[in-house]
């Protein structure tokens, strides 16, 4: 196989895997850019600030759920592949998506309509707990020696481009719909976009080949030996843990709540705000795999 095949397999698989890494995080930023829609959708109050902060920790709440969907799925896909377990995520994250995308509002059903967009938050988050770890590892076993950096590099790069597309639809909608549709149903459109694409991303990874290093490997533990390893090896774990809690905090900070603290606090027009977001992921695109490559 020539060098420039080689490359072109090699993005095409890299495409591949970071397909559904974008849908993970486009279904994130767009709860983050119109939490105060489903707040006046979801958890009506007196007070519109406790209505958004609902809003926010339902949100939230999708967080708690990564480590415990770190550990299921992760012990998942050490044991059965990386391609199934890939595959599964995508099917949780699709499910926590079109739920919140079709539930119907308070006014509706009353209680329950909080709720179920509280599941279907804790199913995105349960799956996002292993995609992210998932396609870095995927990549990292796939990566030509020398370029770990670099090819993982494009499992943050590809939620740039979530971010930017997701902040484009925005400015879409914004331009095509009037406020007080936005706050009704417009909000639903990106939610229901993501749903659409799914069938397309499903394709898209069935495709994959489970990775060489994976196949080759003769021992692969159990459960229970996963279990134990990670409680073995707890102090690594926790400082892995705190590192990517300083980028987590910061990267949500300027992209998800960009949208809604530009709107509430400094009274920016939707629009602006969401231009500011996609420069933020153009920026973060560009710089991701360079910095990526400078570390290999």
């Amino acid at each position: 196989m020539s060098s420039t095949t080689q490359s072109q397999h090699g993005f095409r698989t890299v495409f591949r895997v970071v397909s559904g890494n974008f849908l993970e995080m486009y279904d994130f930023m767009v709860y983050g850019f119109y939490a105060a829609a489903i707040a006046h959708t979801f958890f009506p109050s007196d007070n519109e600030f406790a209505s958004l902060m609902l809003s926010l920790a339902t949100f939230g709440a999708g967080f708690l759920m990564r480590p415990l969907g770190a550990i299921i799925l992760g012990a998942y896909i050490d044991h059965h592949g990386r391609r199934k377990g890939l595959i599964l995520t995508l099917i949780l994250m699709a499910a926590g998506t079109l739920l919140i995308a079709v539930v119907p509002g308070y006014a509706t059903i009353g209680v329950a309509a909080p709720l179920l967009v509280l599941f279907g938050r804790l199913l995105q988050g349960f799956s996002a707990g292993v995609e992210l770890g998932g396609v870095s590892v995927y990549l990292s076993e796939i990566a030509k020696p020398g370029k770990k950096g670099f090819y993982v590099a494009w499992q943050s790069a590809s939620q740039q481009v979530a971010v930017i597309f997701a902040g484009l639809l925005g400015v879409i909608l914004h331009a095509t719909l009037a406020p007080a549709q936005m706050d009704s149903w417009g909000w639903r459109v990106p939610f229901l976009i993501g749903c659409l694409i799914v069938p397309f991303l499903f394709i898209i990874r069935r495709s994959l080949e489970e990775t060489e290093e994976f196949r080759t490997r003769k021992h692969r533990p159990s459960v229970n030996e996963i279990y134990r390893s990670m409680l073995d090896n707890w102090g690594i774990i926790i400082a892995g843990c705190m590192m990517v809690v300083m980028t987590t905090v910061s990267f949500y900070m300027i992209t998800a709540y960009t949208p809604t603290f530009g709107k509430t606090v400094l009274k920016l027009d939707d629009v602006d705000n969401l231009i500011v977001t996609m420069c933020v992921g153009l920026s973060n695109f560009i710089w991701l795999p360079l910095m990526g490559a400078v570390s290999d």
